[in-house]
């Protein structure tokens, strides 16, 4: 059974699949959901982020809204540079997956390419002597440089 996180985040998603941007307010969905504005924030906190390809922007008030609005990368020459800055010094687990899912759904990486990237990544830092601290780092190394490989125009070194 579904969360309610899921259930908003699935609506939310359906509109966007009809439209590249929606404006929504805050309090009916909450309504329609039976919930608190606080749970549409968490959704919107947590699963319509830049990492996943969203933009947020929100009018507070009595006619307030919020607007998503989806950020295709494949339109954006600069993709490859929103891509370092998105990996940044470091990135999470769980910031790598939110990215690879995004370059599967704007189709700049293979669903295949973001399953192996995802393998690989995770089984070089599962080694027990590499120290906890430096694998976020260690992680966005990797990943940015197999991304610009796989998603850019850059070539591999032979």
């Amino acid at each position: 059974m579904s969360s309610l996180s899921d259930l908003i985040e699935q609506y939310l998603q359906d509109l966007l699949a009809k439209r590249d941007s929606i404006e929504i307010q805050r309090r009916q969905l909450a309504q329609m959901f039976r919930c608190a504005p606080s749970q549409i924030n968490y959704v919107l906190e947590t699963r319509f982020t830049m990492d996943h390809g969203y933009l947020i922007v929100s009018r507070r008030g009595g006619g307030g809204y919020i607007k998503i609005t989806r950020a295709n990368w494949h339109e954006d020459p600069d993709v490859l540079e929103k891509i370092k800055e998105l990996i940044g010094t470091e990135i999470t687990q769980e910031g790598m997956a939110a990215l690879l899912r995004r370059l599967v759904r704007e189709e700049l990486l293979e669903e295949k390419d973001s399953w192996l990237l995802w393998q690989v990544i995770n089984k070089e830092l599962e080694n027990p002597v590499f120290p906890e601290e430096k694998k976020d780092k260690h992680r966005a190394i990797l990943l940015r440089t197999a991304l610009l490989v796989l998603c850019g125009r850059e070539k591999p070194i032979a």
